[in-house]
């Protein structure tokens, strides 16, 4: 959180982490990480459920457990038709329930995750972070590593991403009255005084979300809801656009 009020205060991006952590500890894989690596014992033939949550501030991550396959039955607190999976693609704030069974041979495997980086010319720490899936009653043996994604390896990420469907069937309403295109995006604000620090950003200007071109600041003396609903003048307006001012491509690299 103290990562989150600092770029928040300055209009600059967060600072890029030197390591990431499965349940507080970094791993095998970093020179400067504690001794004892976090260590989850199974035994052979049983099924296991990890409930693995993505707790970075802004980095998708890709997950894996070596020689190991994942079922994929839950995200974000809803059940999904099982979907069996080598490498799970996570985003921050996100939660995924995994089924694995330890099928393999008695041993010690990693579980490593590093990241997926979905904006591009951005920096981002290029580490992996390990756990260790351990057979109990095995022979000693050096853990194995899987093999990850690389860092661009948008295929990968689709191909997982598609495959999540809902448990069961939902009605869509078909007849709607008002149709809506909302893009969000990251833009850039100018500031009165570059030099000012809260704006540390690209050339004295403040990273800040938005929503078709428009960002938010929030009302200081109450709440959006008691806005709304006790008419407080000058937060609610009837012109937000209903579709983006600029048409781009939505999916695509934007053209700088």
């Amino acid at each position: 959180m103290a990562l989150l009020r600092q770029t928040q205060f300055t209009g600059a991006p967060p600072n890029v982490s030197v390591a990431y952590t499965i349940n507080g500890q970094p791993g095998d894989l970093y020179r400067c990480s504690s001794q004892g690596t976090i260590r989850f014992q199974v035994y052979a033939g049983e099924t296991i459920l990890l409930r693995i949550i993505n707790s970075a501030l802004n980095q998708e991550l890709f997950f894996s457990i070596a020689n190991h396959r994942m079922t994929v039955v839950a995200t974000d607190a809803a059940y999904t038709k099982p979907s069996n999976t080598r490498v799970l693609m996570i985003g921050p704030g996100q939660t995924i329930n995994v089924l694995v069974t330890a099928d393999q041979p008695p041993g010690r495997y990693y579980m490593a995750a590093r990241a997926y980086q979905t904006a591009m010319n951005a920096a981002f720490d290029n580490t992996t972070t390990t756990a260790i899936l351990e057979y109990k009653n095995r022979p000693f043996s050096r853990p194995i590593l899987p093999v990850l994604p690389a860092f661009n390896d948008t295929a990968t990420s689709t191909a997982f991403t598609s495959r999540i469907r809902g448990l069961s069937k939902i009605k869509v309403f078909q007849n709607f009255d008002v149709s809506l295109l909302f893009t969000v995006g990251l833009g850039l604000i100018n500031c009165t005084n570059p030099n000012s620090p809260r704006c540390q950003g690209p050339n004295g200007t403040r990273f800040a979300a938005s929503i078709n071109n428009n960002s938010l600041v929030l009302p200081r003396t109450t709440s959006l809801m008691q806005a709304y609903y006790q008419g407080v003048p000058g937060v609610f307006t009837t012109d937000f656009p209903p579709v983006p001012p600029i048409q781009f491509n939505y999916t695509g690299n934007v053209p700088r």
